[in-house]
């Protein structure tokens, strides 16, 4: 994987005046574009597209220290318009294209990135592959913002106007893995864009022949492959942490690689305040090429 990420920051640089085919890209190198989005996003820390734009706005400053009439600058760059250019050039060095072209600065430089594997995998991961049929998703369900790190407080939100007896009904619905109430996150933005939309669900879940009250949200899970993996500790430091040694430590280190589909996270036991639990983290997998 830290192959596949270096090739396509090269190929980036091939295609910083163009459309990079991604997806025609990553199937060149034997995985797919999801996978990339997401991978990229986790070990770089900001989205591949935001990579690209400021890879883009770095190089177009020494054309705007020339003589090149603005429009044709922008469309060098991929922008149809200047006015897109002006607002993607303010986005990324905080001043206007025409304040560089007067002063030549201040300016905010985006490096080529190169990705290095480094030896950190110290702690053991302690996971399971499972291969699930088809199964529904079945709770209540909000829109809310994606938050990488703490509490989100737009899920509290939710679970806190549930009754208490609302939980001990949804728990009683489980009849399938995972196991008891869950914590799901779909329909995320593959470049896991902090502050974008995804879809929340508080629910269990259940097989595709149970029948399911008319008042929950359904989410359909086809059937696949999952990497399952326990983590105990401080919630939800312990559990957010797992989540990002899975792209920096698991994913590169096995033959697999994620495929579209929700997250899950199984609450399988807890403190009484909740500071600590132990929980599973459910990633949709498949194998990569060549295993």
């Amino acid at each position: 994987m830290i192959a596949i990420l270096n090739r396509v920051v090269d190929l980036i640089e091939d295609h910083l005046t163009d459309d990079l085919d991604l997806a025609d890209a990553a199937r060149s190198l034997g995985t797919t574009e999801y996978h990339v989005r997401r991978m990229f996003s986790s070990l770089a820390g900001m989205p591949l597209s935001e990579y690209v734009r400021r890879r883009r706005m770095t190089v177009a400053v020494a054309d705007l220290l020339g003589d090149d009439d603005l429009l044709d600058i922008a469309v060098r760059h991929g922008y149809g318009s200047t006015e897109a250019f002006n607002r993607a050039f303010q986005a990324v060095h905080g001043v206007s294209p025409a304040t560089v072209r007067r002063d030549g600065g201040p300016l905010r430089t985006q490096p080529q990135l190169r990705f290095r594997l480094t030896v950190e995998g110290n702690t053991p991961m302690d996971t399971r592959i499972t291969d699930r049929p088809a199964f529904r998703l079945v709770g209540h369900a909000a829109r809310v913002p994606l938050i990488h790190e703490g509490v989100n407080p737009h899920i509290q939100a939710l679970i806190a106007s549930l009754a208490p007896d609302e939980h001990a009904r949804l728990k009683a619905l489980s009849d399938t893995e995972p196991a008891g109430l869950l914590q799901v996150s779909a329909d995320v933005d593959p470049d896991y864009t902090e502050g974008t939309e995804l879809t929340y669900l508080h629910g269990v879940a259940r097989t595709l022949d149970a029948s399911n009250p008319d008042d929950l949200d359904v989410i359909e899970v086809p059937a696949g492959m999952w990497a399952v993996f326990r983590i105990d500790g401080d919630y939800p430091s312990a559990l957010q942490s797992a989540w990002a040694a899975t792209a920096s430590d698991w994913f590169p280190s096995n033959p697999w690689r994620l495929r579209p589909g929700p997250s899950i996270v199984a609450v399988l036991d807890r403190s009484p305040d909740f500071t600590t639990a132990t929980c599973e983290l459910w990633l949709p997998v498949e194998r990569g090429a060549g295993a």
